[in-house]
Order: C-alpha cells, then structure tokens, then sequence
C-alpha cells in the first residue's frame, strides 16, 4: 500500500522551491510513499485534489514577519474544505525560508500549524536537536536555529541554485523523511 504526500509551496524568488524540492527528495526515499509538490500559483480552484493525499506539507517563505500572501491566499481559499472537513485527520507539516536566522520564522510556522490545527489535521515537527545531524549524530549546522515546530531554512539573496547551502537541504531531506515516516505510522 502507497501512502501519498502532497507538498504545497509557494516560492517567490526560488529559494522555498528548492527547499521543497528536497523536502520532496527526503520523502520519496521512504518506501512506500509517493510525494508530489504544487506550486501555489498553480493550483487555481483545483482543492478537491487534495482529498485523496494521506498527508499535506506546506512550505512559504517568509516575508515582513510571517508566510507570503500567496500561501495565505491558498489558505483562505480552502474554507470549502474546513467545512466539509475534508482534510480531517491528515498528517500536516510546515516549513518556511528567510533570508535572516530568525526573520520571524517561528511565526509562520504558527501560521501553517494554526491552519493545519483549524483543519483537523495532525502536526508532524521536527524532532532532532539543534545543530546535531540526524544521520551521523555529529554536531554540524543542522536545524541550527532550533525550530522544532517545523523546518526552517535559511538563505541568502544569491541564487537559489548556491543557496541555501547543503546542510539546510539536507536538513530539509530529513524533515520530509520525517514526514513520511509519520504519514505511514498514522495510515497503518
């Protein structure tokens, strides 16, 4: 049995794609899922296609102190959903990508959670202590700033193909893991 994955982002400047891109990478190494990503812009009215996903991820960057007004947009527009409580007891997780350590990242992961909280879906954190690699145990620059609410990446104003660097993606390739992970014990 195939449990399904879908990771919604919106990405302004293509820093957040490819941390969902290696979210996406994370999750699909676990046997037995299948993770798809959608970009926001690109939804439209198309929300019924997340009914048959086991679990919903939601990544933004963050901008002036909370998620991009896109992401949020796709949120209001999912009231149809609340109602029907058609996304009830899924498995939901969040992340987000700032320019600065902090930027107000906690914030929106709150944001994501407290939509995720108003769905009735269950929330999936990040688990592993701050600056400790999950895989080797070794002290390096993984979730350096302690957001255990969610992933929370970090990048520069270069490009999105130098940043954000490779222990941010790896971090990010374990969250989804993570994820996976969650979505296959909740679905057994």
């Amino acid at each position: 049995m195939s449990n399904s994955i879908a990771i919604i982002y919106h990405s302004g400047f293509g820093h957040t794609k490819t941390v969902a891109e290696s979210v996406a990478k994370g999750a699909n190494g676990v046997e037995g899922i299948a993770a798809k990503l959608f970009n926001v812009e690109d939804i439209g009215e198309n929300y019924d296609q997340f009914d048959h996903f086991d679990a919903i991820i939601m990544g933004a960057p963050t901008y002036m102190g909370d998620i991009s007004a896109q992401m949020k947009a796709f949120m209001d527009a999912s009231a149809g959903k609340w109602f029907a409580s058609a996304w009830r007891d899924k498995i939901a997780a969040g992340f987000t990508n700032a320019g600065n350590p902090s930027g107000d990242k906690l914030r929106s992961l709150q944001t994501i959670q407290g939509f995720a909280m108003q769905h009735g879906m269950i929330w999936v954190g990040y688990d592993e202590k701050a600056g400790v690699n999950p895989e080797t145990g070794e002290v390096d620059g993984h979730n350096l700033g302690g957001h255990w609410l969610g992933l929370a990446t970090q990048s520069s104003n270069e490009d999105a193909s130098i940043t954000p660097d490779e222990t941010e993606h790896s971090t990010a390739r374990y969250f989804g893991k993570r994820v996976a992970e969650a979505t296959i014990r909740w679905n057994k």
